[in-house]
């Protein structure tokens, strides 16, 4: 990130929002929202001091995952690019109460600027690359795990922040009062390849809950039980890693957890089918980690709509082919990248965004764009203007010019949608 923030034909526009896309391939025209920091980026050197002063402490839900707080003025985490903080107009005591701009007063840039308003701008672009990543499924709206009710039942995302050198407890696992577990459970495929949540495989989800029991076994020396339906460590280094977690004594149950329970004592009953066995276990331990599904991002259908994109049953965006054409979509000129197409774990996202990169240079290098044949066409003197076309086309192909329907080919995917809804039958499916 470092690297392309310093590249100079790269321009990152953070704390930015899309909010409409126009235009074919090769001619696109991008309306982005870049939102007011309040800080001036120009000025800003990004020493922290305004952090530091700043009074006003929140719990933070986003980054730290509701395990930490942070303060009204912030940088979404550690490591950000540009290294350039915000302020959170909604919890910062001057924007609430009119008063304080105690970052104002300690800024020795004068960066602050409490008036700075949004800007919009629009950028003219060949090519549009989505990778809008993954979201992370809710545990709580499955009930038997408790999620929610207790602080020591936590996310694998959680443990992560839980265990990192720059996370709430600087790297310690513990549980809510500080004490060390000497129990902990780990279980597999919570929301995943369950037809009451997602019925697909996460993919990751085994090989981090694996991680974790290395972490905790490493740190702490707790007893680890995995609760698995069937362990899926497909990537290269993948089984040797399972065969050594296994060699430091972490316990597997081959079953899924069924349930996790509260005892009066604090400590979590979990209970679940050992297949190997053929009944029922329970064990009690002091924290239970649920290794929950991803699942698309919940404004999905907001950024298909935008781009152009369909989607799968998974509500994942759809590619063109799924073998042949994995990182292309629908819509000519926009590509998909990483887990915006369905889960995936690093590797295999590195290895889909740098075959969306090389796709879009192989299409802006050839100079001109050659569309398919195949596209629907309006005879005007049959054309009535009015307008059914216009809303059920999924590619936004058709607009109105001198108050009749006109298809723009480079847009029109021939799905033959307009030729049916035409009440005049003024519209004609070319090549079929």
């Amino acid at each position: 990130m470092m690297d392309a923030g310093r590249h100079p034909n790269i321009t990152l526009l953070s704390y930015s929002e899309v909010e409409g896309v126009s235009g074919y391939v090769g001619n696109f025209t991008v309306r982005v929202r870049k939102k007011a920091r309040y800080i001036n980026e120009e000025k800003c050197t990004g020493c922290g001091t305004c952090e530091e002063k700043c009074p006003a402490k929140i719990l933070d839900t986003v980054f730290e995952l509701g395990l930490g707080k942070r303060k009204a003025v912030y940088r979404p985490f550690g490591q950000a690019v540009p290294n350039i903080p915000v302020i959170d107009r909604a919890n910062c005591i001057y924007f609430v109460k009119g008063k304080c701009r105690a970052c104002e007063k300690f800024c020795s840039t004068g960066a602050i600027d409490f008036e700075q308003q949004d800007q919009l701008l629009e950028l003219s672009v060949g090519s549009i690359i989505v990778a809008t990543g993954f979201g992370m499924w809710d545990s709580t709206k499955l009930s038997q795990y408790s999620y929610g009710q207790s602080p020591n039942i936590i996310t694998g995302l959680q443990f992560e922040r839980l265990s990192s050198a720059t996370g709430p407890t600087g790297g310690q696992i513990v549980l809510a009062d500080g004490r060390k577990p000497e129990k902990v459970a780990i279980i597999h495929c919570v929301g995943s390849r369950d037809h009451n949540a997602h019925r697909y495989c996460s993919r990751f989800c085994c090989m981090y809950a694996l991680k974790h029991a290395h972490l905790v076994r490493d740190k702490t020396g707790a007893e680890v039980y995995e609760f698995y339906m069937d362990m899926r460590a497909f990537g290269k280094g993948y089984e040797e890693f399972y065969e050594r977690v296994q060699e430091e004594g972490v316990t597997m149950v081959r079953g899924r957890g069924a349930e996790v329970q509260m005892l009066t004592d604090g400590k979590l009953r979990v209970k679940g089918e050992d297949a190997n066995l053929g009944r029922i276990v329970a064990v009690d331990v002091d924290m239970v980690v649920l290794a929950s599904a991803i699942e698309a991002q919940p404004d999905a259908d907001r950024i298909g709509a935008l781009f152009g994109l369909s989607r799968t049953e998974d509500g994942f965006f759809a590619e063109a082919h799924p073998k042949l054409r994995p990182v292309e979509t629908n819509t000519e000129g926009v590509f998909l990248a990483g887990c915006a197409q369905g889960p995936r774990d690093i590797p295999d996202t590195v290895a889909h965004a740098g075959a969306a990169a090389s796709m879009t240079i192989a299409l802006l290098d050839k100079g001109e764009v050659t569309i398919s044949p195949t596209t629907a066409r309006v005879v005007r003197e049959l054309c009535v203007g009015c307008g059914d076309c216009l809303p059920v086309c999924p590619y936004t192909a058709i607009v109105r010019v001198d108050g009749k329907a006109e298809i723009n080919a480079a847009l029109c995917k021939g799905c033959g949608t307009c030729v049916a809804a035409c009440p005049a039958g003024a519209i004609e499916a070319l090549h079929f």
